[in-house]
């Protein structure tokens, strides 16, 4: 199932104060903490900010004062606790409705699932009315936290995402530039973020857990949102066509293949992994990946004989079936549709780890370019957290 995803970061607030001999301008500009909603800001003298620019120099003592007060207030960044608090997270076993009214009468506009979020807006009569992705409507309050109970919660059922703003970053061993380096991650990857110093994170890739410059991520909280009934409709006819073109590439791709010997030799490991389960075409997939187990890593290569990365190996198994995948483990996370879970996980499926992608084959095991002292090889499927598994066929 495809799920709507929220990014969480904190701007900070500004304002300034300008004299002049003639008298006195000021100005003040507040930027969203939220998407769709958020933290709200109040100036404590009642004046409008428009008011304040267009009329400062009438203002009487009194009121510059409380502006500079107010001024100082705004130039505090909120923090990561601030924005949880607004937030109204489902507690359910599959999902609540987000109705139009704040009543069991009112239409179904979307399905707010277990650990997804919405920004809080109002309460009314045991109702929360949220913002979560394109759906603004009411959930029941009994099946939703918020407030201080969301503050926690947040933080266990929302990922820290760190993604790479630069065009290769290195990975270290110890959050400092004179420490050894630990890997290398290309331009926007998504890394899982485990704990922040001072500008540094520290992080899960292939090669261990390792740190990062926080000159050279952006740092965000990523949850799932709300999905409206259109687009859960969209998201059935999608799936359905993407099954069908993949079908229909396979097949082709297999036919191909009975004309034509394989570019390379399996590996003599290969074979002693076996694939069950799941659509003849997601088997396919996964025996194919299998036959290059033993091949070398190699970074940003897509060769399945002469070396290849992890999105690099992917992409190029599926091309064997007629699929056009990117060279990226984070967009390989938005391609065909999700699965829920490992245990719903078929061969074939994409298993996207942070800054990682590979095959699942069955049994709990993936086929992987792990790194450029392994190569190629077989692991077992949660030896790392999994960000998304994705089903192409």
């Amino acid at each position: 199932m495809i799920r709507n995803t929220i990014r969480i970061t904190a701007y900070a607030l500004t304002a300034t104060v300008v004299f002049s001999v003639f008298g006195m301008s000021a100005e003040a500009s507040g930027s969203s903490v939220l998407p769709g909603g958020g933290v709200s800001l109040a100036l404590s003298n009642g004046n409008k900010l428009e008011e304040v620019a267009n009329d400062v120099s009438t203002m009487p003592i009194e009121s510059i004062i409380e502006w500079f007060q107010v001024e100082e207030a705004m130039e505090a960044e909120p923090t990561e606790e601030d924005l949880f608090r607004n937030l109204v997270i489902a507690q359910v076993t599959n999902y609540v409705n987000v109705r139009s009214i704040p009543s069991e009468e009112g239409e179904v506009l979307g399905k707010l699932y277990n650990n997804s979020v919405g920004t809080f807006i109002s309460e009314e009569n045991g109702w929360y009315q949220i913002n979560s992705g394109s759906v603004t409507g009411y959930v029941k309050a009994e099946f939703c936290v918020t407030g201080e109970d969301a503050v926690e919660l947040a933080k266990k059922v929302g990922k820290r995402i760190a993604t790479v703003t630069t065009e290769t970053l290195f990975v270290r061993t110890e959050p400092s530039t004179e420490c050894s380096i630990l890997g290398m991650v290309p331009e926007a990857d998504d890394l899982i973020v485990l704990e922040e110093t001072e500008g540094w994170a520290k992080v899960d890739v292939e090669e261990g857990m390792g740190w990062v410059s926080t000159d050279y991520v952006a740092l965000h909280s990523e949850f799932v949102q709300a999905e409206s009934k259109e687009e859960e409709e969209r998201r059935l006819a999608k799936e359905e066509e993407e099954r069908q073109k993949a079908r229909a590439a396979a097949q082709k791709a297999a036919q191909n293949q009975n004309n034509q010997s394989q570019s390379s030799a399996p590996a003599q490991n290969a074979g002693s992994y076996s694939v069950s389960g799941g659509s003849e075409m997601g088997v396919a997939v996964a025996e194919y990946g299998l036959q290059f187990v033993g091949n070398p890593y190699v970074y940003g290569g897509t060769s399945l004989t002469n070396g290849a990365d992890c999105s690099g190996f992917v992409m190029s198994v599926y091309a064997n079936f007629g699929v056009s995948l990117p060279h990226s483990s984070t967009s390989d996370r938005s391609q065909g549709y999700g699965v829920d879970g490992l245990d719903n996980a078929q061969p074939g499926d994409i298993i996207c780890y942070s800054g990682h992608v590979g095959i699942y084959i069955g049994n709990g095991q993936i086929v992987h370019a792990s790194n450029e002292r392994t190569g190629i090889i077989v692991s077992n499927a949660n030896y790392r957290n999994i960000l998304a598994i994705r089903r192409i066929f």
